[in-house]
Protein backbone atom coordinates (compact mmCIF):
# COMPACT_ATOMS: atom_id res chain seq x y z
CA UNK A 1 0.00 0.00 0.00
CA UNK A 2 0.87 3.78 -0.49
CA UNK A 3 2.65 5.12 2.04
CA UNK A 4 0.42 7.80 4.28
CA UNK A 5 0.85 11.23 3.26
CA UNK A 6 -1.26 13.22 5.97
CA UNK A 7 -4.50 14.48 4.74
CA UNK A 8 -5.67 17.70 3.17
CA UNK A 9 -6.50 19.95 5.62
CA UNK A 10 -8.10 23.70 5.76
CA UNK A 11 -4.16 24.60 4.50
CA UNK A 12 -4.73 23.16 1.09
CA UNK A 13 -4.84 24.79 -1.80
CA UNK A 14 -7.83 23.35 -3.06
CA UNK A 15 -10.75 25.60 -3.31
CA UNK A 16 -12.99 23.65 -4.85
CA UNK A 17 -14.34 20.35 -2.64
CA UNK A 18 -17.16 17.63 -4.07
CA UNK A 19 -20.73 18.31 -3.22
CA UNK A 20 -21.14 14.50 -2.66
CA UNK A 21 -18.12 12.52 -1.60
CA UNK A 22 -19.34 8.56 -1.34
CA UNK A 23 -17.32 5.69 -0.02
CA UNK A 24 -18.46 1.81 -0.17
CA UNK A 25 -18.34 -0.37 2.85
CA UNK A 26 -16.63 -3.77 2.31
CA UNK A 27 -12.67 -3.16 1.96
CA UNK A 28 -12.93 0.11 1.12
CA UNK A 29 -13.83 1.60 4.71
CA UNK A 30 -13.46 -1.51 6.38
CA UNK A 31 -12.03 -4.83 6.31
CA UNK A 32 -12.73 -8.15 6.08
CA UNK A 33 -15.67 -7.63 3.14
CA UNK A 34 -19.23 -9.30 5.04
CA UNK A 35 -20.04 -12.10 2.60
CA UNK A 36 -16.60 -13.55 4.60
CA UNK A 37 -17.96 -14.07 7.92
CA UNK A 38 -20.17 -16.99 6.91
CA UNK A 39 -18.96 -18.48 10.16
CA UNK A 40 -20.89 -15.87 12.03
CA UNK A 41 -23.85 -16.36 9.42
CA UNK A 42 -24.13 -20.01 9.73
CA UNK A 43 -24.36 -19.57 13.69
CA UNK A 44 -26.31 -16.31 13.36
CA UNK A 45 -24.15 -13.83 15.35
CA UNK A 46 -24.07 -10.61 14.31
CA UNK A 47 -20.51 -9.30 13.99
CA UNK A 48 -19.11 -6.51 16.47
CA UNK A 49 -17.07 -3.38 15.31
CA UNK A 50 -12.84 -3.02 16.35
CA UNK A 51 -13.31 -7.12 16.62
CA UNK A 52 -14.61 -9.10 14.01
CA UNK A 53 -14.69 -6.08 11.86
CA UNK A 54 -11.98 -3.26 11.00
CA UNK A 55 -11.91 0.43 10.00
CA UNK A 56 -9.27 1.03 7.39
CA UNK A 57 -6.97 3.57 9.74
CA UNK A 58 -6.99 5.81 6.44
CA UNK A 59 -10.71 6.02 6.96
CA UNK A 60 -10.91 6.55 10.12
CA UNK A 61 -8.52 9.70 9.74
CA UNK A 62 -9.93 10.89 6.85
CA UNK A 63 -14.06 10.89 8.68
CA UNK A 64 -12.37 12.24 11.08
CA UNK A 65 -11.06 15.41 9.61
CA UNK A 66 -14.40 15.59 7.12
CA UNK A 67 -16.08 16.30 10.61
CA UNK A 68 -14.09 19.54 11.73
CA UNK A 69 -12.56 21.05 8.53
CA UNK A 70 -14.71 23.98 7.72
CA UNK A 71 -14.21 23.18 3.82
CA UNK A 72 -16.19 20.14 3.69
CA UNK A 73 -18.94 21.93 5.68
CA UNK A 74 -20.99 21.96 3.03
CA UNK A 75 -20.63 19.00 1.60
CA UNK A 76 -22.54 15.97 2.19
CA UNK A 77 -21.63 12.28 2.80
CA UNK A 78 -23.40 8.83 1.41
CA UNK A 79 -22.64 5.25 1.49
CA UNK A 80 -23.42 3.00 -1.46
CA UNK A 81 -22.92 -0.72 -1.03
CA UNK A 82 -24.02 -3.30 -2.63
CA UNK A 83 -23.36 -6.18 0.23
CA UNK A 84 -25.93 -8.57 0.55
CA UNK A 85 -25.38 -8.77 4.79
CA UNK A 86 -27.90 -5.40 4.63
CA UNK A 87 -28.80 -5.38 8.12
CA UNK A 88 -25.16 -6.21 9.16
CA UNK A 89 -23.91 -3.39 7.11
CA UNK A 90 -26.11 -0.86 8.88
CA UNK A 91 -25.34 -2.15 12.57
CA UNK A 92 -21.88 -1.61 11.46
CA UNK A 93 -21.80 1.88 10.67
CA UNK A 94 -23.71 2.47 14.23
CA UNK A 95 -21.50 0.99 16.40
CA UNK A 96 -18.47 2.07 14.22
CA UNK A 97 -20.44 5.39 15.20
CA UNK A 98 -20.76 6.48 11.80
CA UNK A 99 -24.85 6.22 10.95
CA UNK A 100 -25.26 9.65 12.07
CA UNK A 101 -22.03 11.49 9.93
CA UNK A 102 -23.83 9.91 6.36
CA UNK A 103 -26.54 12.11 5.41
CA UNK A 104 -27.48 9.21 2.56
CA UNK A 105 -27.32 5.58 3.29
CA UNK A 106 -28.00 2.81 0.27
CA UNK A 107 -26.95 -0.27 1.20
CA UNK A 108 -28.55 -3.52 -1.05
CA UNK A 109 -27.62 -6.11 -3.31
CA UNK A 110 -27.96 -5.21 -6.72
CA UNK A 111 -26.88 -2.68 -9.26
CA UNK A 112 -24.38 0.30 -8.29
CA UNK A 113 -25.49 2.80 -10.74
CA UNK A 114 -28.96 2.06 -8.97
CA UNK A 115 -27.39 3.44 -5.76
CA UNK A 116 -26.34 6.46 -7.56
CA UNK A 117 -29.54 7.21 -9.49
CA UNK A 118 -31.00 7.22 -5.64
CA UNK A 119 -28.54 9.17 -4.30
CA UNK A 120 -28.90 12.27 -7.33
CA UNK A 121 -32.54 11.98 -7.17
CA UNK A 122 -32.83 12.51 -2.59
CA UNK A 123 -29.67 14.91 -2.57
CA UNK A 124 -30.34 17.31 -5.84
CA UNK A 125 -26.70 16.80 -6.72
CA UNK A 126 -25.73 16.51 -9.88
CA UNK A 127 -23.07 13.40 -10.51
CA UNK A 128 -20.25 15.45 -11.78
CA UNK A 129 -20.25 17.25 -8.44
CA UNK A 130 -19.80 13.78 -6.65
CA UNK A 131 -16.77 11.37 -5.80
CA UNK A 132 -16.83 8.01 -5.17
CA UNK A 133 -14.23 5.41 -3.53
CA UNK A 134 -14.73 1.65 -4.22
CA UNK A 135 -12.39 -1.32 -3.97
CA UNK A 136 -13.86 -3.06 -7.14
CA UNK A 137 -12.96 -1.80 -10.27
CA UNK A 138 -14.59 -3.47 -13.70
CA UNK A 139 -15.93 -7.02 -14.09
CA UNK A 140 -18.67 -8.73 -12.89
CA UNK A 141 -18.35 -7.36 -9.42
CA UNK A 142 -17.20 -3.90 -10.55
CA UNK A 143 -17.99 -0.76 -9.41
CA UNK A 144 -15.77 1.86 -10.35
CA UNK A 145 -16.54 1.42 -14.31
CA UNK A 146 -20.13 1.82 -14.45
CA UNK A 147 -20.22 4.90 -11.77
CA UNK A 148 -17.75 6.27 -14.14
CA UNK A 149 -20.20 6.25 -16.64
CA UNK A 150 -22.37 8.41 -15.28
CA UNK A 151 -20.05 11.06 -14.89
CA UNK A 152 -19.22 10.44 -11.52
CA UNK A 153 -15.47 10.98 -10.41
CA UNK A 154 -14.77 7.03 -9.04
CA UNK A 155 -11.91 6.56 -7.83
CA UNK A 156 -10.09 2.74 -7.31
CA UNK A 157 -8.61 1.76 -3.98
CA UNK A 158 -8.17 -1.79 -3.82
CA UNK A 159 -6.27 -2.07 -0.40
CA UNK A 160 -8.80 0.52 0.93
CA UNK A 161 -8.85 3.85 2.16
CA UNK A 162 -5.64 5.16 2.21
CA UNK A 163 -4.60 8.96 2.37
CA UNK A 164 -2.14 9.26 -0.38
CA UNK A 165 -5.08 8.03 -2.68
CA UNK A 166 -7.71 10.06 -0.57
CA UNK A 167 -5.49 13.60 -1.71
CA UNK A 168 -4.79 12.91 -5.17
CA UNK A 169 -8.17 12.20 -6.16
CA UNK A 170 -9.53 15.26 -4.43
CA UNK A 171 -6.80 17.11 -6.45
CA UNK A 172 -7.96 15.57 -9.83
CA UNK A 173 -11.40 16.70 -9.03
CA UNK A 174 -10.52 20.24 -8.06
CA UNK A 175 -8.42 20.54 -11.72
CA UNK A 176 -11.21 18.98 -13.33
CA UNK A 177 -14.07 21.25 -11.75
CA UNK A 178 -11.02 24.27 -12.88
CA UNK A 179 -11.27 22.93 -16.65
CA UNK A 180 -14.97 22.52 -16.57
CA UNK A 181 -13.80 19.26 -17.99
CA UNK A 182 -17.14 17.13 -16.00
CA UNK A 183 -19.41 16.44 -18.34
CA UNK A 184 -19.14 14.05 -20.85
CA UNK A 185 -16.17 12.39 -19.68
CA UNK A 186 -16.02 9.13 -18.23
CA UNK A 187 -13.00 9.29 -15.30
CA UNK A 188 -11.37 7.29 -13.06
CA UNK A 189 -8.46 7.82 -10.49
CA UNK A 190 -6.37 4.39 -10.58
CA UNK A 191 -4.70 2.77 -7.50
CA UNK A 192 -1.53 4.77 -8.81
CA UNK A 193 -2.76 8.57 -8.82
CA UNK A 194 -3.07 8.14 -12.47
CA UNK A 195 -6.32 8.88 -14.02
CA UNK A 196 -8.26 7.49 -17.18
CA UNK A 197 -10.81 9.50 -19.27
CA UNK A 198 -12.74 8.85 -21.58
CA UNK A 199 -15.47 11.24 -23.75
CA UNK A 200 -18.89 9.67 -23.94
CA UNK A 201 -19.26 8.03 -27.57
CA UNK A 202 -20.20 9.81 -30.86
CA UNK A 203 -24.64 8.68 -31.06
CA UNK A 204 -23.33 8.15 -34.93
CA UNK A 205 -20.39 6.00 -34.67
CA UNK A 206 -19.97 2.05 -35.23
CA UNK A 207 -18.69 -0.03 -32.96
CA UNK A 208 -17.67 -3.73 -33.40
CA UNK A 209 -18.44 -6.19 -30.75
CA UNK A 210 -19.04 -10.08 -29.51
CA UNK A 211 -22.89 -11.01 -27.98
CA UNK A 212 -21.55 -12.03 -25.03
CA UNK A 213 -25.20 -13.82 -23.87
CA UNK A 214 -28.66 -13.85 -24.46
CA UNK A 215 -31.77 -13.98 -22.27
CA UNK A 216 -34.25 -15.59 -24.60
CA UNK A 217 -37.45 -15.51 -22.34
CA UNK A 218 -36.65 -12.03 -21.11
CA UNK A 219 -35.42 -10.79 -25.11
CA UNK A 220 -32.79 -8.67 -23.65
CA UNK A 221 -28.75 -9.82 -23.96
CA UNK A 222 -25.28 -8.27 -23.96
CA UNK A 223 -22.70 -7.23 -26.08
CA UNK A 224 -19.14 -7.01 -25.42
CA UNK A 225 -16.56 -4.81 -26.94
CA UNK A 226 -12.98 -5.62 -26.78
CA UNK A 227 -11.17 -8.10 -24.32
CA UNK A 228 -12.77 -6.97 -20.94
CA UNK A 229 -16.38 -7.42 -18.85
CA UNK A 230 -15.58 -3.49 -18.51
CA UNK A 231 -16.82 -2.88 -21.83
CA UNK A 232 -20.20 -5.15 -22.09
CA UNK A 233 -23.07 -3.03 -23.34
CA UNK A 234 -26.73 -4.21 -22.88
CA UNK A 235 -29.30 -4.46 -25.80
CA UNK A 236 -32.63 -5.71 -26.20
CA UNK A 237 -34.57 -7.84 -29.00
CA UNK A 238 -35.68 -3.99 -30.33
CA UNK A 239 -32.43 -2.95 -31.05
CA UNK A 240 -32.04 -5.26 -33.47
CA UNK A 241 -32.28 -4.17 -37.20
CA UNK A 242 -34.71 -6.24 -38.74
CA UNK A 243 -35.13 -8.48 -36.39
CA UNK A 244 -32.05 -10.09 -36.79
CA UNK A 245 -31.05 -13.58 -35.04
CA UNK A 246 -28.30 -13.30 -33.26
CA UNK A 247 -26.49 -16.40 -30.83
CA UNK A 248 -23.79 -15.55 -28.25
CA UNK A 249 -20.34 -15.69 -29.65
CA UNK A 250 -21.76 -14.03 -32.76
CA UNK A 251 -20.50 -10.78 -34.47
CA UNK A 252 -21.97 -7.78 -34.52
CA UNK A 253 -21.93 -3.89 -34.98
CA UNK A 254 -23.76 -1.33 -33.17
CA UNK A 255 -24.40 2.36 -31.96
CA UNK A 256 -24.07 3.44 -27.95
CA UNK A 257 -27.03 6.08 -26.60
CA UNK A 258 -27.55 6.53 -22.44
CA UNK A 259 -30.54 4.88 -21.07
CA UNK A 260 -31.59 7.71 -19.63
CA UNK A 261 -33.59 6.04 -16.66
CA UNK A 262 -31.16 3.29 -15.92
CA UNK A 263 -28.34 5.49 -16.32
CA UNK A 264 -26.20 3.26 -18.48
CA UNK A 265 -24.35 3.24 -22.49
CA UNK A 266 -26.74 0.75 -23.91
CA UNK A 267 -26.22 -0.96 -27.96
CA UNK A 268 -28.58 0.16 -30.06
CA UNK A 269 -29.08 -0.54 -33.95
CA UNK A 270 -27.41 -3.95 -34.10
CA UNK A 271 -26.24 -5.73 -36.99
CA UNK A 272 -25.40 -8.88 -37.71
CA UNK A 273 -21.50 -9.41 -40.04
CA UNK A 274 -20.83 -12.68 -41.71
CA UNK A 275 -17.34 -14.46 -40.74
CA UNK A 276 -16.58 -17.33 -42.46
CA UNK A 277 -15.32 -19.86 -39.88
CA UNK A 278 -11.60 -21.15 -40.83
CA UNK A 279 -11.46 -24.93 -42.20
CA UNK A 280 -8.59 -24.87 -39.34
CA UNK A 281 -10.96 -23.74 -36.77
CA UNK A 282 -14.26 -25.11 -34.76
CA UNK A 283 -16.44 -22.51 -33.13
CA UNK A 284 -17.81 -23.85 -29.93
CA UNK A 285 -19.55 -22.73 -26.76
CA UNK A 286 -18.07 -22.16 -23.40
CA UNK A 287 -19.04 -21.84 -19.48
CA UNK A 288 -16.44 -20.99 -16.67
CA UNK A 289 -15.67 -22.30 -13.47
CA UNK A 290 -13.74 -21.06 -10.44
CA UNK A 291 -11.44 -23.49 -8.84
CA UNK A 292 -11.66 -25.86 -6.81
CA UNK A 293 -14.68 -26.83 -8.93
CA UNK A 294 -13.30 -26.88 -12.51
CA UNK A 295 -10.77 -29.24 -11.62
CA UNK A 296 -13.33 -31.73 -9.81
CA UNK A 297 -15.24 -31.15 -12.69
CA UNK A 298 -12.34 -32.18 -15.26
CA UNK A 299 -11.02 -34.40 -13.11
CA UNK A 300 -14.44 -36.58 -13.55
CA UNK A 301 -15.75 -36.55 -9.92
CA UNK A 302 -17.70 -33.62 -10.10
CA UNK A 303 -20.51 -35.16 -12.45
CA UNK A 304 -23.42 -32.48 -11.62
CA UNK A 305 -23.03 -28.88 -12.19
CA UNK A 306 -25.70 -26.85 -10.43
CA UNK A 307 -26.96 -23.44 -10.74
CA UNK A 308 -29.73 -21.45 -9.64
CA UNK A 309 -30.17 -19.33 -12.60
CA UNK A 310 -31.04 -20.91 -16.42
CA UNK A 311 -28.16 -21.30 -18.01
CA UNK A 312 -27.67 -24.91 -19.15
CA UNK A 313 -31.79 -24.86 -19.68
CA UNK A 314 -31.46 -23.87 -23.61
CA UNK A 315 -29.00 -26.76 -24.49
CA UNK A 316 -30.71 -30.44 -25.39
CA UNK A 317 -28.92 -33.67 -23.92
CA UNK A 318 -25.32 -34.47 -25.62
CA UNK A 319 -24.22 -30.87 -26.07
CA UNK A 320 -20.68 -30.39 -25.88
CA UNK A 321 -18.96 -27.20 -24.43
CA UNK A 322 -15.83 -26.10 -23.32
CA UNK A 323 -14.70 -25.39 -19.83
CA UNK A 324 -13.10 -22.28 -18.63
CA UNK A 325 -11.39 -21.96 -15.53
CA UNK A 326 -11.45 -18.67 -13.71
CA UNK A 327 -9.32 -16.31 -11.90
CA UNK A 328 -10.51 -16.63 -8.13
CA UNK A 329 -10.99 -19.07 -6.13
CA UNK A 330 -14.76 -20.09 -5.24
CA UNK A 331 -14.87 -19.33 -1.55
CA UNK A 332 -16.87 -22.07 0.22
CA UNK A 333 -15.04 -22.68 3.32
CA UNK A 334 -13.96 -25.85 2.21
CA UNK A 335 -16.83 -27.08 2.33
CA UNK A 336 -16.35 -29.54 -0.50
CA UNK A 337 -13.74 -31.19 1.45
CA UNK A 338 -16.03 -32.44 3.90
CA UNK A 339 -18.45 -33.62 1.29
CA UNK A 340 -15.33 -35.49 -0.57
CA UNK A 341 -14.44 -37.33 2.72
CA UNK A 342 -17.98 -38.16 3.77
CA UNK A 343 -17.64 -40.89 0.26
CA UNK A 344 -14.47 -42.15 2.13
CA UNK A 345 -11.56 -40.25 0.13
CA UNK A 346 -8.35 -39.37 2.33
CA UNK A 347 -6.53 -36.34 2.07
CA UNK A 348 -3.98 -36.79 -0.49
CA UNK A 349 -6.79 -38.46 -3.27
CA UNK A 350 -8.96 -35.31 -2.30
CA UNK A 351 -5.37 -33.10 -3.40
CA UNK A 352 -4.92 -35.06 -6.69
CA UNK A 353 -8.99 -34.71 -7.46
CA UNK A 354 -8.71 -30.59 -7.13
CA UNK A 355 -5.57 -30.32 -8.99
CA UNK A 356 -4.68 -29.56 -12.78
CA UNK A 357 -2.23 -31.14 -14.84
CA UNK A 358 1.10 -29.36 -15.50
CA UNK A 359 0.42 -25.99 -17.56
CA UNK A 360 -3.14 -25.92 -17.21
CA UNK A 361 -3.85 -22.99 -14.85
CA UNK A 362 -6.52 -20.69 -14.37
CA UNK A 363 -7.71 -17.82 -16.98
CA UNK A 364 -7.41 -20.96 -19.70
CA UNK A 365 -10.33 -23.35 -21.37
CA UNK A 366 -9.32 -26.96 -20.17
CA UNK A 367 -11.45 -29.45 -21.38
CA UNK A 368 -14.32 -29.94 -23.68
CA UNK A 369 -17.65 -31.37 -21.47
CA UNK A 370 -20.78 -33.21 -22.98
CA UNK A 371 -23.88 -32.35 -20.86
CA UNK A 372 -26.67 -34.21 -20.09
CA UNK A 373 -30.14 -33.33 -18.83
CA UNK A 374 -31.07 -30.49 -17.02
CA UNK A 375 -33.72 -30.63 -14.30
CA UNK A 376 -34.87 -28.80 -11.23
CA UNK A 377 -34.63 -30.30 -7.36
CA UNK A 378 -35.75 -29.81 -4.35
CA UNK A 379 -33.94 -29.10 -0.99
CA UNK A 380 -34.90 -32.60 0.55
CA UNK A 381 -33.01 -34.11 -2.80
CA UNK A 382 -30.43 -31.83 -2.74
CA UNK A 383 -29.44 -32.62 0.70
CA UNK A 384 -29.35 -36.88 -0.12
CA UNK A 385 -25.72 -37.36 0.34
CA UNK A 386 -24.95 -39.54 -2.98
CA UNK A 387 -26.29 -36.08 -4.72
CA UNK A 388 -24.02 -33.60 -2.50
CA UNK A 389 -21.62 -35.80 -3.53
CA UNK A 390 -21.73 -35.56 -6.98
CA UNK A 391 -22.09 -31.85 -6.70
CA UNK A 392 -19.47 -31.67 -4.36
CA UNK A 393 -21.47 -29.41 -1.84
CA UNK A 394 -24.07 -29.45 0.60
CA UNK A 395 -27.49 -29.19 -0.37
CA UNK A 396 -27.72 -25.88 0.91
CA UNK A 397 -25.19 -24.42 -0.79
CA UNK A 398 -25.90 -25.49 -4.38
CA UNK A 399 -28.48 -24.07 -6.67
CA UNK A 400 -31.90 -25.28 -7.51
CA UNK A 401 -31.23 -26.84 -11.05
CA UNK A 402 -28.33 -29.61 -11.95
CA UNK A 403 -27.15 -30.25 -15.05
CA UNK A 404 -25.50 -33.70 -15.55
CA UNK A 405 -21.92 -34.09 -17.05
CA UNK A 406 -22.16 -37.25 -18.96
CA UNK A 407 -18.63 -36.79 -19.81
CA UNK A 408 -15.32 -34.56 -19.94
CA UNK A 409 -11.86 -34.81 -20.96
CA UNK A 410 -8.77 -31.99 -21.15
CA UNK A 411 -7.78 -30.45 -24.61
CA UNK A 412 -4.57 -31.26 -25.96
CA UNK A 413 -3.73 -27.77 -24.90
CA UNK A 414 -4.58 -25.53 -22.70
CA UNK A 415 -6.35 -22.09 -24.82
CA UNK A 416 -5.39 -18.78 -23.10
CA UNK A 417 -8.98 -17.11 -23.16
CA UNK A 418 -10.47 -14.60 -21.32
CA UNK A 419 -13.75 -15.54 -19.15
CA UNK A 420 -17.04 -14.12 -19.56
CA UNK A 421 -20.39 -14.78 -17.85
CA UNK A 422 -22.53 -17.26 -18.51
CA UNK A 423 -22.17 -19.49 -21.86
CA UNK A 424 -20.09 -18.00 -24.28
CA UNK A 425 -18.59 -18.91 -27.77
CA UNK A 426 -14.98 -19.22 -28.81
CA UNK A 427 -13.14 -20.08 -32.26
CA UNK A 428 -10.59 -23.09 -31.18
CA UNK A 429 -8.19 -24.77 -32.97
CA UNK A 430 -9.41 -28.38 -34.02
CA UNK A 431 -6.28 -29.89 -32.95
CA UNK A 432 -6.39 -28.97 -29.37
CA UNK A 433 -9.66 -31.38 -29.54
CA UNK A 434 -8.85 -35.21 -27.86
CA UNK A 435 -9.84 -37.61 -30.61
CA UNK A 436 -13.68 -38.65 -31.00
CA UNK A 437 -15.38 -35.56 -29.58
CA UNK A 438 -15.85 -34.02 -33.13
CA UNK A 439 -17.10 -37.20 -35.04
Amino acid sequence: MPKFSGISGTNSKLSSVPSLIVFDLDNTLWTPELYQLRKLERNNIEPVAHKDVQLFPAAKEIIETLKRDEKYSKTKFAVASRTKSVSWAHSLLKQFDLYDFFHFIEIFPGDKQKHFLNLKESSGIDFEDMVFFDDSRDGKYGNIVPVSRLGVLSCHCPNGMDLEHWNKSLEHYKNRSAQKSMKGVSAIVEWDGSIFEDSMPDPSARFTGVVRNIIHEKRFGFIRQGSKSNSDFFFHYSALVDNVQVEAGDEVTFSLAMNEKKGKMEAKNVQATKNANSQSQVEMRVFSMNMPFAALLANGYKTLESRNGTMFVPYPEGTKMLLHVGQRIYPDGDRHIEVMKSGGLDDNKILSLKALPEGFRNGCVIAIVEIGKTFETTLEERCDPEYQRKVAAFGQDSGMRATEIKRVQYLKRPIKVSGQGGVFKIKIDRDVIPDGWMD
